[in-house]
């Protein structure tokens, strides 16, 4: 009887030690200020403008306890209704950023453009902490809108739609910059500026490999 209250004893004691380790790197793992959102608007690329899509992320940030203030990674382009130029990299804060586990995606807005950041199908998990479906998986969700050139600049005036006008066109017409945050895809391996998409449409973003998902960063 000793023998089997001591190995309860020992056992119970490695369990608590255990959980013990588990909290305290819990508590000391830095914030995730970054995911890719578990969801698109299910109205291909019409986010709601800008304002409509920093509410998604901090909409679904605080969902999972977040408290911080929350930015989507997105660019904008001025058009002929005058709208300003808003480019990505200069709306998601300084840095440094982590995901959901605590894992270091970049230093700062150079490394995060730079070749040097940790974005790929392993680190850029949405607000849960889950994977995102990419090259290889069923269906492929690899496309993340950006509306962005690889620097995080928005594209300056030509004749393609970078932006899905802004981001509230969910017509067939009109494109969307897009990366792939599993940085797979033949040639085309930026996380934020792979290719356009066919249009803005959700089966015109499916087509090309999203659901509409983009990139949610916080700002303080």
């Amino acid at each position: 009887m000793k023998k089997w209250l001591l190995i309860f004893a020992s056992t119970s004691l490695g369990l608590i030690g255990s959980v013990i380790l588990i909290r305290a790197a819990q508590r000391d793992r830095p914030p995730m200020n970054f995911f890719v959102t578990s969801k698109g608007s299910g109205d291909g690329a019409n986010l709601g403008g800008i304002a409509g899509a920093d509410y998604m992320c901090q909409t679904l940030a605080e969902g999972v306890g977040s408290t911080k203030t929350w930015h989507a990674y997105l660019s904008t382009r001025a058009g002929d209704n005058a709208v300003t130029i808003l480019h990505a990299r200069e709306r998601i804060g300084t840095g440094p950023w982590y995901n959901s586990k605590g894992e270091l995606i970049a230093k700062s807005v150079a490394d995060l453009h730079g070749n040097s950041n940790n974005l790929n199908k392993q680190t850029a998990l949405t607000e849960k902490g889950e994977t995102i479906k990419g090259v290889g998986d069923t269906p492929n969700m690899h496309d993340i809108l950006t509306g962005s050139r690889p620097d995080g600049r928005a594209y300056p005036r030509d004749d393609m739609d970078h932006t899905c006008y802004n981001w509230t066109s969910n017509k067939d017409t009109g494109s969307a910059q897009v990366g792939h945050f599993d940085r797979a895809g033949g040639d085309n391996t930026s996380w934020n500026s792979a290719h356009p998409t066919r249009g803005c449409s959700q089966a015109n973003l499916v087509a090309t490999g999203g659901a509409g998902l983009f990139y949610c960063f916080a700002i303080d």
